[in-house]
């Protein structure tokens, strides 16, 4: 038989606290957090948003912070327990102990239901009513043509530093970027002077201010200028900063563009870097550009592989002009040239040059490079060159004509920025921010874009810093032909690059061309060396979004 004292001893055991004793109490079973669906971010108490992903820390501290009374207990243990993505309910498990008697500490286990509410942020509430902007980043170059921006947009894609902007515009010489937040546009500005050689001003406008309180409501805006350089430009540096460059030959070509330019001397591989502080000290233009390249063909080479530096190799090479030895009755016709091609030359001179192109040259290949002899530039520089020190001609990049005739569908592309004022999505396939202002030349604009797609091909350092894109092949019958299959009757074949990819066009007439197999001439075999994009460096396309049948991008 029991006894009052006994039972009382009873009730106070911990296999009876648990039931009798609720440490929970004061702490509510049910919850709620923000998520702003435009921007992704959660509300982190009081009052900032934060970029949280499911089931992560940040989310799990998010929720925690929400909840009231876990001051009073100690918190041992949490963790998510598993939801449909679709429930908007987020389930935690929380381990909690107390102290309930002297010396006794109690521990329970429980669940809290959060509620996932969707809202928006202040930045995307200003954003949605169309509020005005507060600081600007103006970027430009004063050049002839958009490659240095092209070039510029595929870095800024590949680093995701576009995901602050709000819009972004194109000007006469360059783009402008619009942001909500005075430290979104200091970000961006530290993000073009980490990949290009760029000088900076920042300026600011009072919007409105308050007496009382002491405060005021800025626009900043923030001038970034790069340096009106590109890679393959033929540039004359200033003798006199020539000379404290190691005493550099002043006629060099640049080679690439980083944060800094990198110019090299073809005759003797000397290289140096002008970084943007040296530059801005006492500027100067480039001599020629590549509009002004002029196409050589490679008579004889020989490679001094003694002197050689990274990947350029010294070498002496007998060129002459493209064209020169050939009848002009197989000239092109020059409006269906690019700006630095040029007609064929009835002059047959050799000229003999010392180049860097001494590993990829060889007797036959095709040759970009300038023509000094026939130049005339208006450089005050330029006139005070010795005249024994000035070469007819300097070569600089290898061309690869045949394939290009061919006009093969690359199997890979670009993502653009096609975010502007009253636009809807970030990101697009067509050819985004760069190239869209109205007025420009149109021929120009493509010129632009295929050198820049050519540039990406040749250089492997480019395509370091680009994202390339699977092109997808459209569904339908799909067969490999060879260039021996004709379209039609005798004498009619169809068009096609060799060995395309050929896909039925739902009942489309077929392209053919009247063709005489007599008269044609031997069609011309591409180059061996031609540099392929392999599988291996592209991406699977736009995998984060939706596009529609028209290449735009959908809600």
């Amino acid at each position: 038989m029991f006894t009052a004292r006994s039972l009382a001893y009873m009730s106070l055991t911990p296999i009876n606290l648990q039931y009798r004793v609720d440490i929970t109490e004061g702490i509510p079973k049910q919850a709620s957090v923000s998520y702003c669906r435009n921007c992704e971010r959660f509300l982190s108490p009081p009052s900032a948003w934060t970029i949280a992903k499911p089931e992560s820390a940040e989310l799990l501290s998010i929720c925690l912070k929400k909840l009231k009374g876990l001051n009073k207990v100690r918190l041992t243990e949490a963790h998510f327990i598993w939801t449909e993505p679709h429930s908007k309910r987020l389930r935690v498990s929380l381990t909690i102990q107390k102290e309930v008697l002297t010396n006794t500490i109690l521990e329970q286990t429980f669940e809290i239901e959060y509620l996932v509410q969707h809202g928006q942020c202040p930045d995307c509430t200003k954003l949605a009513a169309k509020n005005t902007w507060n600081s600007l980043v103006q970027v430009r170059q004063k050049v002839p043509h958009k490659r240095t921006f092209l070039y510029l947009e595929q870095l800024i894609l590949k680093h995701n530093a576009q995901k602050d902007t709000i819009s972004v515009k194109e000007v006469r010489d360059g783009l402008d970027f619009f942001f909500s937040s005075r430290s979104h546009a200091i970000k961006m500005v530290e993000f073009l002077q980490g990949v290009v050689p760029v000088r900076t001003k920042s300026s600011e406008q009072i919007i409105s201010s308050d007496t009382h309180s002491n405060t005021a409501n800025f626009k900043f805006t923030y001038s970034v200028e790069i340096i009106p350089i590109c890679k393959d430009d033929l540039v004359l540096i200033p003798p006199k900063q020539a000379k404290s460059l190691s005493n550099i030959s002043p006629l060099t070509i640049c080679t690439r563009v980083g944060n800094s330019v990198h110019l090299i001397d073809p005759a003797t591989l000397q290289y140096c870097d002008i970084t943007s502080n040296i530059y801005w000290r006492t500027p100067f233009d480039s001599l020629a550009t590549v509009t002004d390249l002029v196409e050589f063909t490679v008579l004889d080479v020989e490679p001094d592989h003694r002197k050689s530096k990274g990947k350029f190799v010294m070498a002496d090479a007998q060129v002459a002009v493209a064209g020169a030895f050939r009848s002009s009755a197989g000239a092109a016709d020059d409006d269906e040239m690019m700006d630095y091609e040029v007609p064929s030359s009835s002059t047959s001179q050799i000229y003999h040059t010392r180049t860097h192109l001494g590993s990829i040259l060889q007797p036959g290949d095709t040759v970009m490079g300038y023509h000094l002899t026939n130049a005339n530039f208006n450089s005050s520089d330029f006139a005070l060159l010795e005249p024994g020190r000035i070469p007819d001609i300097i070569l600089v990049k290898k061309a690869y004509p045949n394939r290009r005739k061919k006009s093969k569908a690359r199997a890979w592309r670009l993502r653009s920025i096609s975010k502007e004022a009253g636009e809807e999505g970030e990101t697009g396939n067509a050819r985004g921010v760069v190239g869209r202002l109205g007025g420009r030349d149109q021929k120009k604009v493509d010129e632009d874009y295929e050198l820049f797609l050519r540039d990406i091909e040749e250089d492997a350092e480019i395509r370091a810093g680009v994202n390339l894109y699977k092109v997808q092949v459209p569904q339908g019958d799909v067969r490999m032909t060879g260039p021996e299959e004709s379209g039609g009757g005798k004498g009619r074949k169809k068009k096609r690059a060799q060995f395309a990819m050929d896909v039925d066009d739902k009942g489309e007439p077929e392209e053919v061309v009247e063709t005489n197999i007599a008269g044609m001439e031997e069609e011309a075999e591409d180059e061996a060396d031609f540099p392929e994009v392999s599988l291996d460096e592209l991406l699977e396309d736009f995998d984060e979004m939706t596009l529609g049948p028209d290449g735009q991008t959908q809600e």
